[in-house]
């Protein structure tokens, strides 16, 4: 390869830019660059672009630039501009810095983690400036930014005119089809992105319970557990996270000889998205209670104070070994909660991407959006091609509990969800995902549910009114009075 080309030789030549260049910047721009694209580089710091170059400027046509204003200049009009820096305060930062320097039609790309309504605000106000704006999420960690993500870009038609064939040509790829696709106008692609987020929190946390019955249920060893995750990756339950969970579980720490979880804090950490996807679930009345208690079992996690203190007052009951009478049983009923806790998970994230695009007027397709989780991202799992497959059968359809596969599926494994959370309960072992997981499943095939009671109580102390199921309109009753019915 060739010695780079300086920036003013450069000018207006390179394809596209990114600035922000630490692990998924610089992990991007390379991807960039191994597909034949000119990329344009800047960092805040320049070490970091040097850095870059130093190590990696032979993979491709890179185009360095120190100020903000030579990155800008070195870029082919329309400019598009990747960001790759901390979300909030940090990207209007830097877009109050660049959007000076942009002509009308150039194409700012947000990559990072940012909250829907952020791009939302961003992509107006960038419109009024005759710029156009797009929040892209990205899935895949530093490898997969290097080698192929899934990418879930918003923004205009206009835009993804130009950036479709970029990112499709360096996203992952599943049977000939390119892990990325136009989501929907405006906040769309962080949306999605942040909905992916909530599930992959909701598959982690299964996947811990899932292991925590089968230590201390069975009182089984780290090494033993990995091999069973191992089994199950050769089936339905064939996914990355499954994959990789195998090798944390057999992994030795080096300095002590002990299985790494056992040196490995119990305080998990979260970076906002599974607050975000709670919170606007909340916002568009949708109950994704598998991804809720995901969060907030997190949240429990960094408590370390209070589980101590309660640890102290209860003991800790884990009833270690006691649900193992028939072990081979007892593995297989967890296999099959996982998988349908698996499903309810990812079924809720699918009602509030249709939530949201309703109520955003976006127009996204589930389908699409299955289909391009299946490579690259964190979540990619075999089952994707099912949720493909379901909504190919029925764009419209109202739960993925319900198509046949799923329902199937569900059915199957239901008798086994019942034990494994009876089992829990009665040795003191948490599960509050694959118990809320099968709550909602309950609530959810039920065709009357106690919540008459509730609107009774409302209706009693507040005069919140109710409505009936033999006629139409709103009801008040006067309990403090002569308990008569009134039209409200």
């Amino acid at each position: 390869m060739s010695e780079p080309v300086s920036t003013s030789d450069a000018a207006g030549t390179a394809q596209i830019g990114v600035t922000g260049l630490a692990v998924m910047g610089r992990n991007l721009a390379r991807n960039l660059a191994r597909h034949g694209f000119r990329v344009a580089l800047h960092n805040r710091t320049n070490a970091r672009t040097e850095s870059l170059m130093h190590e990696h400027g032979d993979e491709g046509d890179f185009v360095p630039s120190e100020s903000l204003t030579d990155f800008v200049a070195s870029l082919a009009k329309p400019r598009a501009i990747i960001i790759m820096v901390k979300a909030g305060s940090a990207t209007d930062a830097v877009i109050e810095e660049l959007v000076p320097l942009l002509d009308e039609g150039d194409i700012v790309i947000d990559c990072g983690n940012a909250h829907f309504a952020d791009t939302r605000r961003r992509e107006h106000d960038l419109a009024e400036r005759g710029l156009h704006f797009v929040g892209a999420g990205v899935s895949g960690g530093e490898e997969g930014a290097l080698n192929g993500p899934s990418i879930m870009p918003g923004g205009s038609d206009e835009a993804y005119q130009k950036l479709g064939p970029i990112f499709e040509s360096i996203a992952a790829d599943v049977d000939g089809t390119p892990c990325c696709v136009h989501v929907g106008p405006d906040g769309a692609g962080h949306f999605v992105k942040m909905v992916h987020n909530g599930i992959e929190y909701a598959d982690m946390q299964l996947i811990a319970e899932a292991y925590d019955l089968l230590r201390s249920g069975l009182d089984a060893t780290p090494a033993e557990i990995a091999d069973i995750f191992r089994d199950w990756n050769s089936g339905d339950l064939e996914s990355f996270l499954i994959e990789i969970t195998a090798d944390v579980l057999a992994h030795i720490d080096a300095e002590t000889g002990k299985p790494f979880l056992d040196v490995v804090r119990d305080q998990a950490e979260q970076k906002g998205t599974g607050r975000w996807t709670v919170q606007s679930a909340l916002d568009l009345g949708v109950p994704i209670t598998g991804i809720a208690e995901a969060t907030f079992a997190l949240s429990l996690s960094g408590h370390a104070d209070q589980r101590k203190a309660a640890a102290k007052t209860f003991g800790d009951d884990g009833k270690a070994g006691t649900l193992g009478s028939d072990r081979d049983q007892f593995i297989e009923d967890v296999r099959k909660a996982l998988y349908a806790s698996k499903v309810v998970a990812y079924a809720q994230g699918f009602d509030q991407i249709r939530a949201g695009s309703d109520e955003y007027g976006w127009n996204i397709d589930r389908g699409a959006m299955a289909t391009i989780w299946r490579g690259g991202c964190i979540i990619r799992a075999r089952f994707l091609n099912r949720i493909v497959e379901a909504y190919d059968a029925d764009p419209d359809l109202s739960s993925l509990l319900v198509a046949p596969y799923f329902a199937g599926a569900v059915s199957n494994g239901v008798n086994s969800w019942r034990r494994v959370v009876v089992a829990a309960a009665q040795a003191g072992i948490p599960t509050p995902a694959f118990s809320s997981s099968l709550a909602y499943f309950d609530g959810l095939r039920r065709t009357r549910l106690p919540a008459a009671l509730i609107q009774g109580l409302r209706d009693n102390f507040g005069a919140h009114t109710y409505q009936r199921v033999d006629k139409e309109g709103s009801f008040h009753t006067m309990w403090g009075a002569d308990k008569s019915e009134v039209p409200a």
